[in-house]
């Protein structure tokens, strides 16, 4: 499956912050890309521009491509409540972001790997799908044979969980997905009203 595999800081300072996580390049250089950098004068986006902005930075926190993000956005606009809300918490829904959520692995892209690679359970059986959707109540592990790999150990090493929405059990490597999280728990910094207002027009 095609995934975005080119220059992360690039992209991170193309948004004016780290959506991939913590990064020494993008904290030297926390200006535009581009041979002029900072010093380049930019044009005024216009409304659409910056509601197209808006969405590649969703698409690029999360890591899916435009095909599963339409079809994300289908599904909160058939659901109940505000579109932009629920789009977000599909987005977080998804195994491959709760498993980095709960610091089994780095970052999101790393937590892609593991699950693609058949160390994650879901309620006993390993899932190697990363964009499967849990539901509340689930239980989410790190397969028995897998509990001693060294990625797994040092990203849990010293860190607690912060999210309400999630539990952890640290003896046994399995968390629990408690229920989908309130967008004020969400720490992204996405307008995803900009979002909905691009995709209605």
């Amino acid at each position: 499956m095609a995934r975005y595999i080119g220059p992360k800081s690039k992209i991170a300072r193309k948004f004016g912050e780290p959506i991939f996580g913590s990064d020494r390049s993008f904290e030297k250089k926390n200006y535009p890309p581009g041979m002029h950098g900072v010093n380049k004068r930019r044009r005024k986006l216009s409304e659409y521009g910056t509601q197209l902005k808006e969405k590649q930075k969703a698409k690029y926190t999360y890591g899916i491509l435009e095909k599963q993000f339409v079809n994300l956005f289908k599904k909160a606009s058939s659901s109940k409540g505000v579109t932009g809300e629920v789009l977000l918490q599909l987005l977080e829904s998804r195994l491959d972001n709760v498993v980095y959520r709960m610091n089994i692995a780095p970052t999101r892209s790393g937590a892609r790997q593991l699950v693609t690679h058949n160390h994650i359970t879901v309620n006993g059986e390993v899932v190697s799908i990363p964009s499967y959707t849990l539901r509340p109540g689930d239980i989410i592990g790190v397969r028995e044979k897998s509990k001693s790999l060294e990625v797994i150990i040092n990203s849990l090493e010293g860190k607690s969980l912060r999210y309400s929405w999630l539990e952890w059990d640290s003896s046994q490597l399995t968390g629990k997905f408690m229920n989908r999280p309130e967008r004020e728990e969400i720490p992204e910094n996405i307008k995803e009203q900009l979002i909905v207002e691009l995709y209605s027009k």
